[in-house]
């Protein structure tokens, strides 16, 4: 890649960099990002001249014995997903979804320990003793309002909550995270049967984790610990093509404000101190950094938690909950303290009191080349989901629906290609923690249709019909095949574990989550407990949680008026 390629010169632009820097100069600008992007350039991988390797991936009989057990068990495999979707079960509060998932593989040989990272519905399961230790993910909570009847083409959302004033839906899996801790969940059972059947020497573990939507659970788990002691960690999500994932994503920070106030009567407003207003001009401040503060590659968004229940009462507490992106740590702190202190000023004009909390934070996405085409390999080799023609059709009117080009579901895989030279911002996931403790190899599986956005109805409505099934059961032979390889041939392994050194090397990870801060968490009903064998609160938890009171008083308007006698 020569120093005028226009990739490139964003991406030095977007540091404050020009086109003639080298990428020393950029490693030192941020390592974190450079680590990523910056690593392939400095080891000679360009797009132009990027062929992936052949022959990494072997036939062997632990492998059939793997393909074979999701073959023999795909219908208990799907009834999971399937389970877990009916349930549309909100963040940190996973509870029948979490059991299911643990069901199957206790029913499988693995032992299952509970509440890990201090989260009741995390946990991890363990197989074997010895060897290398590979990792694999479960995810299995829901989004809220995206509920939508299985298989139907058109918004027909399943639940409705019916409100004279505030309709609203219930939740839904509509980034298919039912099919995602299936097909992980499938994966790591079948490695450990390969390891049974065939004498290996290796350890799988499956780490059930709780709160993805909401990054909350993996990066706490991290920070404690959890995920210390692997020599890989093999993940995949569901999105709307095929393809080994090489490439970063970005850094996130999460926290709301709440603005307290002084309630009082819509219609007799002097006087009162309104929460909302405070959220919206925090909204509207923050809305005026985006030309000349975000870069490119930065994002942030945000929702109004609880507005007021009527107009006719000024609220007295409202809260904004923001997301901020970036393409490293460093660069997703700049930001978020300048909204920050949007904060601040909307507090001071709006005359209500702040109160903050930081809820949790994640670092970006280092992808490991070597497990990439490891997992490329693999899956030139099985080949991609198979779609029926009734698949296809289905796939096509939601298209349709939502004003997309109607071409059916994906039928060959996607070329690996190397990451493009410029990030220029996108998603965020908790993986990314654990993927500067250990090699990661990530890949994506056609859940939905091309052209429909995740975190959409239309991907509710593929994930618990035959879509989803194959993009599962796809993803759980890739993610088979691939650990086997790393069990029976070491220098793959190696490989990977080379590369991470590498992109990490002068890289001290720290978590982003402050010490002392308590994640959140919502109390498990008695009988999880109890079926769990864990008790309430997890240790260095306080609860009940303090409340968060308004005690303002109400605004002055003007000197009172002597008594007219």
């Amino acid at each position: 890649m020569n120093d005028m390629d226009p990739g490139r010169r964003r991406l030095l632009k977007m540091f404050g960099l020009t086109a003639s820097t080298t990428t020393a100069a950029l490693l030192q600008a941020d390592p974190v990002l450079a680590a990523t992007l910056g690593y392939d350039e400095r080891t000679g991988v360009t797009a132009a001249g990027y062929r992936p390797p052949t022959g990494l991936a072997r036939s062997t009989p632990a492998k059939d014995t793997a393909l074979n057990w999701i073959g023999a068990n795909e219908g208990a495999i799907t009834k999971l997903s399937d389970e877990v979707w009916r349930h549309a079960e909100l963040s940190l509060r996973e509870w029948k979804s979490s059991l299911a998932t643990a069901r199957l593989l206790q029913d499988n040989g693995f032992t299952v320990e509970w509440g890990s990272g201090g989260f009741p519905t995390a946990f991890v399961a363990t197989y074997g003793n010895g060897g290398p230790v590979l990792g694999f993910n479960a995810e299995y909570d829901a989004l809220p309002g995206l509920s939508q009847k299985a298989g139907v083409t058109t918004h027909d959302p399943l639940i409705h909550h019916y409100d004279a004033y505030g309709p609203s839906y219930g939740a839904g899996h509509g980034d298919a995270h039912n099919a995602l801790g299936a097909g992980g969940t499938a994966a790591a059972i079948a490695v450990a049967h390969a390891i049974r059947a065939h004498g290996l020497k290796a350890t799988v573990k499956l780490f059930g984790s709780a709160g993805e939507e909401q990054l909350v659970g993996k990066a706490y788990a991290v920070k404690a610990g959890v995920y210390d002691g692997l020599d890989a960690f093999l993940d995949w999500h569901p999105f709307n093509i095929t393809v080994p994932f090489w490439n970063t994503t970005s850094a996130l920070i999460s926290a709301t404000f709440t603005f307290l106030g002084a309630s009082g009567h819509g219609g007799t407003p002097l006087g009162n101190k309104s929460g909302l207003d405070g959220a919206l001009l925090m909204a509207t401040m923050s809305e005026y950094l985006r030309e000349k503060n975000v870069a490119p590659s930065g994002r942030f968004h945000y929702a109004v938690i609880n507005g007021g229940g009527a107009p006719n009462v000024t609220p007295d507490m409202c809260s904004i909950w923001f997301f901020v992106r970036e393409g490293s740590p460093d660069r997703a702190r700049v930001l978020y303290d300048k909204i920050l202190e949007c904060a601040r000023a909307a507090a001071q004009a709006s005359q209500t009191r702040l109160v903050h909390k930081f809820h949790s934070a994640t670092w970006n996405l280092l992808a490991n080349k070597a497990g990439a085409e490891l997992l490329n390999d693999n899956m030139r080799q099985i080949g991609a989901p198979r779609f029926t023609d009734a698949d296809h059709a289905m796939a096509k009117a939601l298209q349709k629906s939502l004003g997309r080009p109607e071409v059916g579901m994906p039928t060959e895989l996607t070329p690996l290609t190397p990451p493009a030279a410029a990030y220029t911002g996108g998603l965020a996931t908790d993986t990314a923690d654990i993927s500067w403790q250990a090699p990661t190899a990530v890949l994506l599986s056609a859940a939905y249709p091309p052209g429909i956005p995740n975190h959409n109805w239309g991907v509710t409505a593929t994930a618990a019909t035959n879509i989803g099934h194959q993009a599962l059961l796809s993803a759980s032979r890739y993610l088979a095949a691939g650990a086997v390889d790393l069990i029976e041939q070491p220098d793959r392994l190696e490989a990977m574990r080379e590369e991470f050194e590498g992109r990490t090397a002068g890289i001290r990870w720290a978590s982003m989550i402050p010490d002392g801060c308590q994640p959140p968490l919502y109390e498990p009903p008695a009988d999880f407990l109890r079926d769990t064998g864990q008790s309430w609160p997890p240790p260095g938890v306080t609860w009940p949680v303090p409340p968060v009171v308004a005690a303002e008083q109400l605004g002055s308007t003007g000197p009172t008026p002597s008594p007219v006698t």
